[in-house]
């Protein structure tokens, strides 16, 4: 079979990007939400996003008008009977989601592939939703769709080797780069971005510098293009939060910082204060952290097989783009020194040091 139309139920930020991306990409797209207007909306979005890439020169008018016209608003999800592909976007929570995937499954054909664009929750816990659960993976697009090359396709436990060859195949066509991993709580990127920013927010609950100073040192210490406080503004602190609570399966470490709760559970964003000058001292210890925060959950989903170190590091550099990614990064700086900076977070939070510590040298060369 090959995807030629597709449906998406859930027409937010992500489920409206998904649509721009896969309609500019010359797929059909038949897009519904249960908030009345948030489909026709996203549509318009879309519009305006096709009209600057005219003005950019990255499309043509007829292109754009195209791309525009394979945008479809339906009214619900029994209009999807008959598409090759249906996307669950919706809110990240587990009820929602299993009710509106159990939905998708009763609406389709026996045969249309079924995913979910889950950030972190295990898709064969979703899968217990969807009858013919070999027809059903994760497809993790990272924000902006529009733009953003990443794709992570997840296989449950249950997922088909056609279902995952369908979804590779769909992803590559329609422009973006697949990851394939495993099924684990984050997948392959969330699982080491997530808390990367939540140690950023440790760093700030005890007092140890403020989101200005943190981000600049970032931009040094994993070679972030924006720092850790200003993409969680970008992304919104409400869902990096949500994100990160969907982490509480794997320990202790992935409890959110005590301003990471209280900044996401407002609603708000971070305040970030020009970073003057630091003190070389406080940058050395926000860099070790940093690093520190992101290279014990990478070890760990190493372990674990979710993923590759070629593929979490290519996932670093496009999805989240950084500069230094996480396995070279470790290579360069050496098993001595990457254990000195994990060693007092395994100490604190009674994890076993991560037997991929024992590869760290020649991760990418293996």
């Amino acid at each position: 079979m090959t995807i030629t139309r597709i449906g998406i139920v859930g027409a937010g930020t992500m489920g409206g990007g998904i649509a721009t991306a896969t309609a500019q990409a010359g797929v059909e797209v038949l897009l519904t939400d249960a908030k009345p207007g948030a489909a026709a909306a996203a549509v318009d979005l879309a519009g305006t996003f096709f009209a600057r890439s005219v003005e950019k020169g990255r499309l043509s008018q007829d292109e754009a008008d195209a791309a525009r016209q394979r945008m479809h608003v339906v009214g619900s999800i029994d209009a999807l009977a008959d598409v090759d592909l249906v996307i669950e976007a919706v809110f990240e929570d587990m009820a929602l989601k299993t009710d509106v995937l159990a939905k998708i499954a009763s609406a389709v054909r026996p045969d249309t592939l079924i995913g979910t664009n889950t950030s972190c929750l295990r898709v064969s816990e979703l899968a217990k939703a969807v009858t013919q659960p070999e027809r059903f993976l994760g497809l993790h697009y990272f924000s902006p769709a529009q733009v953003n090359p990443i794709v992570e396709v997840v296989r449950g436990e249950q997922t088909a080797d056609a279902a995952v060859a369908l979804a590779l195949e769909f992803t590559q066509r329609t422009g973006k780069q697949p990851l394939a991993c495993k099924d684990q709580w984050g997948f392959c990127i969330n699982r080491f971005f997530c808390p990367y920013t939540n140690e950023a927010a440790r760093l700030v609950d005890e007092g140890l510098g403020t989101p200005g100073e943190i981000d600049l040192v970032a931009k040094e210490a994993v070679g972030a293009a924006a720092g850790p406080f200003q993409v969680m503004n970008i992304v919104k602190p409400r869902i990096n939060l949500h994100a990160i609570r969907n982490l509480a399966p794997l320990g202790a470490f992935y409890t959110p910082a005590r301003s990471m709760a209280v900044t996401g559970d407002a609603e708000t964003s971070w305040t970030i204060d020009p970073a003057g000058d630091i003190d070389p001292a406080k940058a050395d210890l926000i860099r070790d952290r940093l690093r520190a925060g992101t290279f014990l959950p990478v070890l760990q989903e190493l372990d674990e097989g979710v993923a590759g170190p070629a593929e979490i590091d290519h996932g670093a550099r496009e999805a989240l783009k950084f500069g230094k990614p996480p396995c070279a990064l470790m290579d360069r700086l050496g098993r001595a020194e990457v254990e000195r900076l994990i060693v007092p977070l395994c100490s604190k939070y009674g994890y076993q040091l991560p037997k991929s510590l024992d590869r760290v040298g020649s991760l990418i060369s293996t």
